[in-house]
């Protein structure tokens, strides 16, 4: 593929360029308003930039047409600047689109200006990027689960270097992989999997009806089933009987203590109790983290950097709006780790890979049912990854 810049007074005769260099069958990926010129920032003019590209062997075998639309071009009718979907080359069908006679450096120039393309048209109101038909497939499926556009533009950069240097003729499944490496390589800078077995109190926290004690508990019996752990409970959500009483049923059934504490002395008691306990898992009440007195009068009584290891629920069938709502009600204390439950209850998983990169924090946890200590699935680059793409490793 030929890809040109090109830059004009106004549009008609940027596309008088466009058509005198690469013919009537070349495909415009975009155009906008640019300054140039002037004085201290006065009196600068506007130009018209204009990208534009051409598959060589549509360009070679026309060449005849080409040459007489040329001569007759002021007898045409240019009722749009912009070539009909018809004249556009068939980018899924043409493995030959890339010219293998062009060194490596001057294909390395198309792809990098393509890849600005991608960035510029996703800030402006710039006409959208033709893309290939299997990545414009790919990222469609990333729109589907609700990947945020920054990451998309990143994604689409990626793909389409990836395209090109391999002769543009990936199938679906290699893509598919290419999107995979995408997404775990932007997630290996951030913390994954479950407990790190190095504090001694665990602390879930969360808004109500995310599942919290119920993914509590699934933590717990996976350390005193799976790790031979000691371990005990406090609860501090006493604004709910409901949840007092399951966790007691849960401790009933793994055979561990519980207290529950109505104030900050009830809490410093029952960590003095369990001091020969290996972990102690800890339920709040969601709402407590709005007082900012709350979570000071706890931090006097914990040191939560070196003794707590504290992870945060959210619910998948969450709004991505309100899980950042979520997370910023939470900012008063460090966030460890991200534990996304109800996965089984959406098809959409988008805002697992949105949250670990706009709040660079890591993921312990994904549940996917109500069962304890079963529906528990330890997170990883390679979890996420294949949840989002609809690939099952863990069933």
């Amino acid at each position: 593929m030929k890809v040109k810049k090109y830059t004009a007074s106004s549009m008609p005769e940027a596309m008088k360029q466009v058509r005198a260099e690469l013919g009537s069958d070349a495909v415009i990926l975009n155009s906008r308003v640019v300054q140039s010129g002037g004085f201290m920032g006065f009196f600068r003019k506007n130009s018209i930039e204009v990208i534009a590209a051409i598959d060589p062997d549509t360009e070679s075998s026309l060449k005849p047409a080409i040459t007489e639309k040329q001569q007759n071009y002021n007898k045409q009718s240019l009722k749009s600047y912009e070539l009909s979907a018809a004249d556009k080359p068939d980018w899924q069908g043409r493995s030959a689109a890339v010219d293998t006679s062009k060194d490596d450096s001057e294909l390395l120039k198309e792809i990098t200006l393509l890849k600005e393309l991608l960035k510029t048209s996703g800030a402006s109101n710039a006409a959208p990027v033709s893309l290939p038909d299997p990545i414009n497939k790919q990222l469609q499926l990333f729109k589907e689960q609700e990947v945020e556009p920054a990451i998309l533009d990143e994604l689409a950069a990626v793909l389409l270097e990836k395209w090109y240097s391999g002769g543009a003729a990936a199938n679906h499944d290699e893509i598919g992989k290419w999107s995979s490496e995408v997404i775990k390589e932007k997630l290996s800078a951030y913390s994954f999997g479950g407990l790190s077995f190095k504090k001694k109190f665990i602390n879930v926290i969360g808004p109500t009806g995310v599942g919290k004690t119920t993914t509590l508990a699934k933590v717990a019996a996976e350390c005193v089933l799976k790790h031979q752990k000691k371990v005990a409970f406090i609860t501090t959500d006493t604004y709910r009987i409901a949840a007092i009483e399951q966790l007691k049923t849960y401790a009933k059934i793994l055979d561990v203590p519980i207290e529950v504490c109505y104030n900050l002395d009830d809490f410093k008691t029952a960590t003095e109790k369990f001091s020969a306990y290996d972990f102690v898992f800890i339920d709040t009440a969601g709402r407590n983290f709005r007082n900012q007195k709350y979570v000071s009068d706890l931090k006097n009584a914990m040191d939560f950097n070196n003794e707590m290891e504290t992870f945060l629920v959210l619910a998948l069938t969450s709004k991505q709006k309100d899980m950042e709502e979520i997370r910023k009600q939470f900012s008063l204390i460090h966030i460890d780790k991200f534990i996304f439950s109800k996965m089984d209850e959406t098809a959409v998983y988008g805002a697992m890979l949105n949250m670990a990169v706009k709040f660079s924090t890591g993921i312990a946890y994904v549940t996917n049912g109500q069962d304890v200590p079963d529906d528990l699935i330890e997170a990883n680059p390679e979890v996420i990854a294949n949840t989002i793409l609809g690939v099952s490793t863990y069933e």
